[in-house]
């Protein structure tokens, strides 16, 4: 995360949850890096909740200490709703990824059982082929 005046929040974190909170009003920009493996493609996931965070307005007078206490077990059943929502979304997708990978594994398993079987009929009709010839009469006259 990098704000326009050049300070840079750093994470080195490979998987799981980053919360960054921005203090200040303007642009942020968000930068993605893979230098530990170059060989395959990665897929970056990423969801960004944009809120006022934790607002107390001081409504003592206004608002008995009942209602207060309800609205903010309702602000923490809705961001534990939005936490759920995002881990079901993650979830959705690695299952998503898992089976696209099981259905490749299974399609090569069949090729290859399919390869093994040709050379297993190639190499029997071999053997039956040099066992006559082997077992052949040859008359001499």
């Amino acid at each position: 995360v990098q704000r326009r005046v050049r300070e840079a929040v750093v994470s080195t974190q490979s998987s799981g949850k980053y919360a960054f909170s921005a203090y200040m009003d303007g642009q942020y920009k968000y930068c993605f890096s893979n230098t530990m493996s170059k060989m395959t493609a990665k897929v970056v996931m990423f969801s960004m909740d944009i809120g006022d965070g934790s607002h107390k307005e001081d409504h003592a007078d206004t608002i008995d200490k009942d209602h207060d206490k309800l609205a903010e077990q309702l602000s923490e059943l809705r961001t534990a709703l939005v936490g759920v929502k995002h881990d079901q979304e993650y979830m959705e997708v690695r299952d998503r990824t898992h089976s696209m990978i099981n259905n490749s594994t299974n399609t090569r398993v069949v090729w290859w059982a399919f390869f093994e079987a040709l050379v297993l009929l190639a190499m029997s009709l071999g053997q039956i082929y040099y066992l006559k010839r082997f077992f052949e009469v040859r008359r001499v006259v």
